[in-house]
């Protein structure tokens, strides 16, 4: 029996719950695939798989052994791809994550050139204001805005620092007059974005001033975006990263007030799988993108 058949075969087997399913995967009869399996018990001389009339399930020891099967397979297919990046196109698809906002400002606009560059590269871009567990998701890039990253197996890479501001329109502040201090804020309409650590406080700082706000939402929302869209509209001050609001201020649509007041700043972050060889479109996009903010020099445009 081919070996490397076998393991593949269970690896299919415990992830999909079926024998089944896993032989289709492989083009293989039902017939064949329990004869690999049962081959693999005889030869490692340990029962893997349990079946009875309702459900498959993995014994102790088969829990182990998918474990390490599953890191050996995936160790052989980034083999194979950096192999095949040495002498072809890039090629795959690429899933990366970020939030709605950096898509929107800062992966969308990209994609035409990175693409044009990597021809046989798909992407896959998952907007969400959340953070998906990279290990599970299949995802091969995360953009995110924290210090570090609580599991291990994770590479962390700082693309940028940014701070955050509050700005609001033109019409916004002719019509409620512009915070002096940072008391004022209590008279003022706020808009908060409701995932940051603590929403409705702001800690300020200027110098070796220190001045923690607590602050009323007029309105909350889990999207930039919207809040952004608010403020447009005169609704009143946000408060957000520069990052999303930089070309608003730069036009005079938004006006950034108590500007001589720091919050704490962010972080944008890239985090990926920890591994020896990345894949060749994961690896040339992080260079890609780490260049592309080199180039637009956005660190200096967002902190000063």
């Amino acid at each position: 029996m081919d070996r490397w058949t076998e393991i593949e075969l269970f690896v299919q087997t415990a992830e999909f719950g079926s024998i089944t399913k896993a032989a289709e995967s492989l083009e293989m009869s039902n017939a064949a695939a329990s004869r690999y399996l049962s081959s693999l018990e005889r030869r490692l001389s340990a029962r893997l798989i349990e079946r009875n009339t309702r459900r498959l399930y993995l014994t102790q020891v088969g829990e182990q052994f998918f474990r390490r099967c599953k890191e050996v397979l995936a160790e052989m297919k980034e083999a194979e791809a950096d192999v095949s990046a040495t002498v072809l196109e890039p090629s795959g698809t690429l899933t990366v994550t970020a939030s709605l906002s950096f898509a929107m400002k800062h992966l969308g606009p990209v994609m035409p050139e990175f693409t044009a560059l990597y021809p046989k590269v798909s992407v896959n871009i998952l907007a969400a204001n959340r953070y998906y567990d990279i290990m599970d998701s299949g995802i091969d890039l995360a953009i995110r805005t924290r210090e570090f990253e609580p599991d291990s197996n994770l590479t962390v890479r700082r693309l940028a620092q940014t701070r955050r501001v509050l700005a609001a329109s033109p019409v916004y502040l002719d019509r409620k007059g512009i915070p002096r201090s940072v008391e004022d804020l209590a008279d003022h309409a706020m808009l908060i974005y409701s995932y940051a650590n603590r929403p409705n406080e702001l800690a300020f700082r200027r110098g070796d001033e220190e001045h923690m706000m607590t602050v009323r939402s007029t309105m909350e929302s889990n999207d930039g975006q919207v809040l952004r869209a608010a403020a447009l509209e005169g609704m009143g001050i946000l408060v957000q990263p520069k990052y999303i609001v930089y070309d608003d201020i730069v036009a005079g649509r938004l006006i950034p007030v108590l500007d001589d007041w720091d919050l704490p700043r962010l972080t944008i972050n890239l985090a990926f799988q920890h591994r020896n060889h990345l894949p060749a479109r994961v690896r040339l996009f992080i260079e890609f993108l780490v260049e592309h903010f080199r180039r637009m020099d956005y660190e200096r445009k967002w902190t000063s």
